[in-house]
This record gives structure tokens, sequence and C-alpha cells, in this order.
């Protein structure tokens, strides 16, 4: 799946001089998701999106290239590789700007998961693909239970940010629920709030990773996103993002439905984000769990860009859109 189009005004971030990170989530949820339902005629569900990296910035009035192609099946589950690419007017070459690997997971009407049609791998390219995705699931797994036993309470002291507001309809899929890539979004703007406190000269998003969506959200129901630092190593501010929701009629019966580990990382123009004073146990246990999921995202093999770039039988027949 290849989508094509122009930035927008409102697609740039408080500078003006390139694209908010929160909004190029939303485009490859957009591109993943055509992907994964274009290949099991079926309605699917975002379970997962995993090393989101920035790669560089999409400036204002580029031209951008969101590619998504399917590299594994499971039972049930769709792997899609997404990649963004963008260029100015005045330039024939793209340049790489993010890549990422989302998991969608395909349902019934009952919002039930059921078996998806199996892809199999026609070139090497496609075997090394689908090999990268197979070493990723036990990693992820591991990531996953790791964030979930974490504890976040009102003890430590590292700054934060929370928003709060109701699921509109604008933001409404065809299930009644909130777009995967809209909560990104929202993941996003409470993280870049937090980063300010830490960095108030300016801090750009740099990686999004582990985002695991538990439970759908609502339209019509609150919503709470609390994001929190809780490591600063180097340029780099580690921000937890936890995304609550809960029926207007109950708003004390907040559920978890996402969990996502986001990096803002400041340039050498600006000064170092600010020390996190870790004068609670709860501010060190943070601190340590952050070292350790950094750890993990080690153990992933990197994607080549080879890989990334070259065709293969993983997508449908690109299409342009402007």
């Amino acid at each position: 799946m290849n989508l094509r189009f122009l930035t927008a005004p409102q697609d740039m971030d408080h500078s003006g001089s390139q694209v908010d990170a929160g909004r190029v989530l939303e485009w490859i949820d957009r591109a993943g998701y055509a992907c994964a339902v274009a290949w099991s005629s079926s309605y699917c569900v975002t379970a997962y999106v995993g090393n989101v990296h920035y790669d560089g910035s999409i400036g204002p009035g580029d031209v951008v290239e969101v590619d998504a192609r399917i590299i594994h099946t499971g039972k049930s589950s769709i792997h899609v590789l997404v990649s963004v690419h963008a260029r100015s007017l005045e330039e024939a070459e793209y340049t790489r700007a993010m890549h990422c690997i989302l998991v969608f997971v395909t349902v019934d009407e009952q919002g039930k998961p059921h078996a998806v049609r199996p892809w199999q791998p026609k070139t090497r390219d496609d075997e090394a693909r689908q090999q990268l995705a197979l070493q990723r699931i036990p990693v992820r797994m591991r990531l996953k239970d790791a964030m979930l036993a974490e504890h976040y309470s009102g003890q430590g002291t590292a700054p934060g940010s929370t928003l709060r507001f109701v699921a509109g309809k604008e933001t409404a899929n065809w299930s009644g629920n909130a777009h995967g890539g809209t909560v990104m979004r929202w993941i996003d703007e409470a993280a870049g709030t937090c980063a300010v406190l830490l960095s108030p000269e300016g801090a750009r998003a740099r990686y999004s990773g582990g985002i695991h969506f538990h439970h759908p959200i609502r339209i019509g129901h609150l919503v709470e996103v609390h994001a929190r630092a809780i490591l600063v190593a180097g340029q780099d501010i580690h921000i937890s993002v936890l995304v609550r929701s809960a029926p207007p009629s109950h708003p004390e019966k907040l559920s978890l439905t996402t969990r996502c580990m986001m990096i803002f990382t400041t340039d050498e123009r600006h000064p170092a984000p600010l020390a996190i004073n870790q004068r609670t146990a709860e501010d060190k246990r943070l601190a340590a769990h952050a070292r350790e999921i950094i750890r993990m995202r080690s153990e992933l093999t990197k994607i080549s860009d080879h890989l990334i770039r070259a065709g293969g039988s993983g997508s449908p027949t690109a299409f342009p859109t402007f």
C-alpha cells in the first residue's frame, strides 16, 4: 500500500518547521490499516506499534510517501512494515523519515479475533522481513510484560503532564471507537507537553516504542492521557505514557487502554534537558525500568534500508493519492 500527498499547514508542529510526530503516527496507522484490511477483507484493530524511529524531519509543503507492506501473518494477526519518506518539491530523491512495524488483529462484528488468510513470502527479501517479524515477537512479549508489571503512584517526583477530554465523534472509526492513529497523536501531545517541562527551549520526538493497545476507546467516553518523565540520559528524555478511559456515567472507573514509551531529544543547539532528581524509591525504580526497556530494545535487529525500500510481494498494488 503506497500513499503520496503533500504536507499541509495543520500538519506542522508549534515551530512550523517540521511535521508534528503525532501526525506522522496517524499516517502510519492509516496506511498500515488499509494494507491489513485489503489483505484480510475484514475489519481489523491496531494491537501494537513498535520501534517508531523518526529518522529525519518532514518540512512544510514536502511530498510524503507512506509505504505499507505485509511481512508476516499469524492465526489472526497481520504484521505490517510501514516506512515514511519525504522530499521537497525541488528535490528528486526521497529521504527516509520514519519506519516501524504494526500488528493488526482481524475481528468479527462482535470484536472477536478470527482466522486470517496466511501470507507467504515469495522472495528472499520477503523471507528476511518475515524473519525480522518473527524475531520481534518474543522480545515484544517481554517488553509488554515488563511495562504492565510497572506500577505508577503518587510517590514519584519527576515532571509529568495529564490531558483529559471526551473522545469526540471526529475521532471515530467504523466500529464507533477512537482510531488507533488518533490515540497515538494524543500520546505524542501528552509526552511533548511533559518534555517541555524538562527542555523549555525545545525537544523533538525521536522514538516511540511499545505502543500496546489493550482495549478500545469508545466515542463519548472520558479519556485521560498521563505522561511522566522517568529518565534523562544525555540529550534524551524517556517518557512513559498511560492512556485510560471511562464511561461518562462512571468517571471514577478509569481502565487502561494504551501504554507507550516515548523518547524526546534535544540537539546540540539547545541545552541538555534538566536532570530528574531521584528523591523517592519510585523515581529510582522507574529510572531502572527505563534502562531495562533500553536493554531489551537493543536485542532487536535493525531493519536495513534495503529491506525497507526494496520491492516485494508483501504489499498490494501501489496507488498514488494526492
